[in-house]
């Protein structure tokens, strides 16, 4: 991306991410209403926080940060950048106000608009604003979810934005078979990408097929109805006693009610649309139904097998509903967007890969270990984020994110 077209993308994305915070009042803005998720003005803070640690401290000749204190209270997990607030506590931080905050966010603008103007750019600097970006996009995403998360602790379940139309009835289930043999996954060059993308390495899968569509609200339900959660034989050892600590018979967020289930979502409470695909599942749950399907998870080198190629299009995050749609089309579908598909694969490092140097270094590879990988994006995820070879990686209990399931079998 060379440097105008970089300079109007920043302003674009700074500014989805305030227009994501203002139906929030200032007391939305600053709760927390469990220790993975972080408040909204802290969210607004931390992708500030970036661009001035790794932006202007590093180019601006007479660098002096907005206000010294917030290299803690905004670092999220930077230990080359030295103390952290503690993240479970950021609910706490009543001070900075919110003004304060976005006072924060427009110095920077204001700092890095000069950097992008000044002449010829360094090209490390481009790389480095690009990732600043792709980074805000990753929080406009957790915005959402975490917002949704505090809104469905409050008695009065509270709406964040508006109604949700009723879907179509979604097609039937079918499969499409995949020859496999020696493929290459991972990034292929040509656009930015994360380092836990590359290198591009090759695999041998074998004969494999996919369900056209992600799993549906009531399919979902039928393996409740049918003593799902009350089955140990269709659970993961860790996954049972999760089930059993959380006292969890069904998704996050699903609610029985007089008349059936409800669900709740971003447009308040509703009643649950049998055709949209079931989200907020770990993977614990996803990898039950899987079972009791007579089915499995995908790997993700088989998802990004057939993922590959196709066009990156789908429901996201800039239609504004944010929830998931019923799938449209007998052939694969719902690739990209609607949910993060789980995978059956660890999150662990490719062949080859090394951890950049620096602090920077610290984004993604030392997170490798005991997380699943989730492919495809959500309907709150930025349209034009993800591609084929994305990863995203959560612990096996989250289920608070979109995260959804699409069964696989051996050919």
């Amino acid at each position: 991306m060379n440097q105008i077209a970089l300079a109007d993308h920043y302003r674009t994305v700074r500014e989805r991410s305030l227009q994501l915070a203002s139906p929030l009042s200032a007391e939305d803005c600053c709760a927390q209403s469990m220790p993975d998720t972080s408040p909204t003005k802290w969210h607004l803070g931390h992708t500030a926080w970036f661009f001035e640690t790794f932006v202007l401290e590093l180019l601006e000749t007479d660098f002096k940060p907005f206000h010294p204190a917030f290299r803690v209270l905004f670092n999220s997990y930077y230990n080359e950048v030295g103390d952290k607030h503690p993240r479970p506590q950021r609910g706490l931080l009543t001070r900075p106000g919110l003004e304060v905050v976005l006072d924060y966010r427009a110095d920077v603008d204001r700092r890095i608009g000069r950097l992008l103007v000044a002449g010829s750019v360094d090209a490390s600097l481009l790389t480095l604003i690009e990732l600043g970006l792709q980074h805000e996009q990753q929080h406009q995403e957790l915005l959402l979810t975490d917002i949704k998360h505090l809104l469905s602790r409050n008695p009065l379940l509270p709406a964040y934005g508006s109604a949700i139309p009723c879907a179509e009835a979604a097609p039937a289930l079918a499969w499409q078979e995949f020859t496999g043999g020696l493929v290459e996954v991972g990034h292929a060059g040509g656009g930015f990408c994360f380092d836990n993308e590359m290198p591009r390495h090759r695999v041998f899968l074998q004969p494999y097929r996919l369900a056209t569509r992600l799993v549906s609200n009531d399919e979902y339900a039928a393996f409740i109805a049918a003593g799902g959660y009350a089955d140990p034989a269709f659970w993961l050892a860790e996954g049972w006693d999760w089930r059993a600590g959380q006292a969890r018979d069904y998704p996050l967020y699903w609610q029985r009610g007089d008349a059936g289930w409800q669900e709740f979502t971003l447009a308040g409470l509703r009643r649950l649309d049998p055709h949209r695909p079931v989200v907020h599942v770990s993977y614990y749950e996803a990898d039950a139904y899987a079972r009791w399907a007579g089915a499995r998870l995908p790997t993700e080198a088989e998802w990004e097998h057939a993922a590959a190629g196709r066009p990156v299009s789908g429901h996201f995050a800039d239609s504004g509903e944010f929830h998931p749609r019923a799938a449209v089309g007998e052939r694969l579908t719902q690739v990209f967007g609607d949910a993060w598909q789980w995978t059956q694969s660890s999150y662990s490092p490719y062949p080859g890969f090394r951890v950049p140097a620096g602090a920077v270094g610290e984004y993604n590879g030392k997170f490798m270990v005991n997380q699943y990988v989730l492919r495809g994006g959500s309907c709150v995820t930025p349209e034009g984020h993800v591609r084929a070879s994305y990863r995203n990686f959560f612990p096996a209990s989250a289920c608070w994110q979109f995260s959804g399931v699409r069964l696989a079998q051996d050919a």
